[in-house]
């Protein structure tokens, strides 16, 4: 019987830093992330649905997220400026990307591809992409506000990044989640159990 490396190489996730470029208090691994980007990206669709008439499949939504930037197990995680450079650098980089998805989905059996192609980019549903994306940024503002809070003030520029390119997208699912949900990351424990 043949033998798949599909989930001993998926959970290598949690040896990949991010934010290498980065003086970090504390190190944020992939694993963690990918986590976060789902329960953030699960909120926008259910905001979406309930408020905003939307019909996005939740599950759909959160595993497209767990595995948005699987491929970095292979790429590691480029750094966004040098990824972002230029749109040759991008173009590249997403074919590259795109390599080591069917890299890791090749360490499946046959059989089961079709069940996790669907969750890998780019991702067939429009609207699923554009939730991860705005979960992944959400998800790197969280980031950015833990590390102001722990007194290093060297995520500040990307902090105002992430705000700007947020309201850029003009989801008002975003904008709920900005008012409403991402308050909480600026609080202590005590302050969110008072």
């Amino acid at each position: 019987m043949a033998e798949y490396n599909f989930y001993g190489m998926v959970s290598r996730m949690k040896y990949i830093a991010r934010w290498g470029l980065m003086r970090n208090n504390r190190t944020e691994n992939l694993s963690e992330h990918a986590l976060e980007v789902a329960m953030i990206a699960h909120g926008l669709g259910a905001v979406r649905n309930r408020l905003y008439g939307g019909q996005v499949d939740l599950g759909q939504l959160a595993l497209c997220a767990i595995y948005h930037d699987a491929s970095e197990i292979i790429t590691g995680d480029l750094p966004t400026p040098v990824k972002y450079y230029s749109d040759e650098i991008r173009g590249a980089y997403k074919q590259v990307e795109r390599i080591a998805d069917e890299r890791l989905l090749g360490m499946l059996p046959e059989e089961l591809r079709p069940d996790f192609a669907r969750y890998f980019e780019p991702f067939a549903d429009p609207e699923v992409e554009q939730l991860v994306k705005a979960a992944d940024k959400l998800s790197a503002l969280a980031k950015c506000i833990e590390e102001e809070k722990s007194g290093n003030t060297e995520f500040g520029a990307a902090k105002a990044a992430q705000e700007r390119d947020l309201r850029q997208m003009r989801l008002p699912e975003v904008d709920y989640f900005l008012e409403k949900l991402m308050p909480g990351y600026y609080r202590s424990l005590d302050e969110m159990e008072g």
